[in-house]
């Protein structure tokens, strides 16, 4: 991890799931209600950096680094939501933690969405940011499949990884004035591309339609979505939808803002989720057991 993205207080740990070993970090205030990030495609638990200051003096935070990203084991297969939402659970069983505040970006925010219906007893209330339900499309297909292609042929993450995710993940406004987030991207650099690869090839090209799924979600769960105005991978319509299929969601779009919104819009980010659990107040959800 770099100096920029070191953390205060925070103690890292491999915990065993079904996918390997999930490196997590855990901080904040160790009584408090628990908060779980689960991030991107191509970035680790410390893209939560800004949201792990803004919430861990009220709550006990954890951020993951997914499988086959950052500290985590790495992938070599084939994967689903479904398998992620168990291995979400077994880390909450190693932490001892009943039920949490699942907040993912992408990656993490079609985790969050399908999280509640299959473990709603684990689920306090879950926030999805640009994320999909969808069926990829066929652009997203071939341009993930031959980016995944290129990529499992490496040792090393390529050079071109950054370029591919400065495309996707970077709107016109952080081009034009946000040259902070524009080097945070290079991140990317550090996983392991055989990972992203496979990852690629689980998340964004082997998704399923999960609409009739997140039907399912009991409605006492609270459920925010959040769309990035400037986000090419999912734009607004294609998130909405997803928030459309569960019932009684909130839905936000977040102005002059793209893919990675909590690490570029950080402020308007954690205005939305504090205003969400103001409406749903956190006081009335189990502590961390």
């Amino acid at each position: 991890m770099s100096r920029t993205d070191r953390l205060d207080g925070v103690t890292e740990k491999l915990i065993p799931t079904s996918l390997g070993l999930l490196n997590v970090r855990v901080g904040g205030r160790s009584t408090g209600p628990a908060m779980v990030f689960w991030p991107s495609l191509m970035m680790d638990g410390a893209m939560w950096r800004f949201q792990y200051e803004h919430f861990a003096p009220t709550h006990r935070v954890v951020l993951v680094d997914s499988p086959g990203h950052g500290r985590s084991d790495a992938l070599r297969r084939i994967i689903d939501l479904k398998e992620c939402a168990d291995a979400l659970v077994e880390i909450l069983d190693a932490l001892g933690i009943d039920r949490c505040v699942l907040v993912g970006n992408s990656w993490g925010g079609m985790l969050a969405g399908v999280f509640p219906a299959y473990h709603p007893e684990r689920t306090a209330a879950t926030v999805g940011i640009n994320c999909t339900a969808s069926l990829p499309t066929a652009f997203e297909s071939v341009w993930a499949t031959a980016l995944a292609a290129y990529l499992s042929v490496h040792a090393r993450m390529p050079r071109l990884a950054a370029r591919a995710a400065h495309s996707a993940f970077v709107g016109p406004t952080a081009e034009a004035g946000n040259p902070a987030f524009l080097r945070y991207i290079d991140v990317v650099l550090r996983n392991d591309p055989k990972s992203v690869a496979w990852a690629l090839r689980s998340i964004l090209i082997g998704r399923r339609d999960e609409h009739r799924l997140l039907a399912t979600i009991p409605s006492d769960i609270p459920v925010l979505v959040i769309a990035g105005e400037e986000d090419s991978q999912f734009p607004v319509h294609v998130v909405r939808r997803m928030a459309d299929a569960i019932a009684g969601s909130t839905f936000r779009v977040l102005p002059r803002t793209g893919h990675l919104a909590a690490r570029e819009n950080p402020h308007e980010v954690n205005a939305e989720i504090d205003a969400f659990l103001a409406t749903h107040p956190v006081a009335a959800w189990p502590e961390a057991t």
